[in-house]
């Protein structure tokens, strides 16, 4: 992958960053409620639970998720194509707006126009995050769409990215295994590794912390990740 190594190597690179949990759907609740919920890929039960998306609505942000073959505005429903109901949480959350969950075609046009809004969640399909499709493929799914993002000046004036996987695939240790996670963006240190123990509860209260909200769940009593930043 060499485009995400390019990354690590500019900006920063977790490298004791763990999932907490198998299979991946606990590790995409614990990452936006604090709170691994369930191990169960099937489950289906809507959820009324604090989450980074009702904080936002709280304080007045703009969030969206941006899911690659999502079918419509809004859809909650079940897998379609290659769209995959458990990578995206904000689906089970029926306490907070899921209009803001769109197509990722939506991504390119906020992007063009300067409308990203404050938190972006985007979510690829399983050819392009390499469930089913090949680490290559991922990588160049990877630079041509988000590669963009380092032009925009919206991003480029306070923007931060992280891109990280939900799990390990055969390791268990600290719950869901060792993942490769990347943060860059202007205030992020350059060329830098990170040997300090991390996982999901951290990034989330992280991001609670540039967004200016409370923490939820597990994250409350975690550590910001300090170290990567100027």
């Amino acid at each position: 992958m060499p485009y995400l190594n390019s990354l690590a190597s500019q900006y920063s690179l977790l490298t004791k960053m763990y999932a907490n949990t198998h299979p991946s759907i606990g590790n995409y609740f614990e990452l936006t409620t604090g709170n691994i919920v369930t191990n169960d890929d099937n489950f289906t039960q809507p959820l009324v639970i604090d989450n980074i998306a009702k904080q936002m609505e709280k304080k007045g942000l703009r969030w969206k998720v941006y899911a690659e073959d999502l079918p419509s505005v809004g859809y909650t429903g079940d897998d379609v194509e290659k769209y995959v109901k458990h990578h995206n949480p904000f689906a089970y959350f029926s306490n907070v707006n899921r209009n803001n969950i769109v197509p990722f075609s939506q991504f390119a046009t906020d992007n063009a126009k300067g409308t990203l809004p404050n938190f972006a969640f985007v979510v690829p399909n399983n050819d392009h995050n390499s469930h089913d499709g090949s680490l290559a493929t991922a990588d160049a799914w990877l630079k041509t769409n988000i590669s963009q993002l380092f032009a925009q000046p919206q991003f480029k004036a306070d923007g931060l990215l992280i891109v990280t996987f939900d799990e390990a695939d055969t390791d268990k240790t600290n719950g869901g295994g060792k993942i490769y996670t990347v943060l860059a963006g202007q205030n992020v240190k350059m060329g830098f590794q990170s040997s300090t123990f991390y996982q999901s509860e951290n990034l989330l209260k992280t991001i609670n912390g540039f967004l200016g909200l409370p923490s939820q769940g597990d994250a409350v009593g975690a550590s910001a990740i300090a170290d990567v930043f100027k």
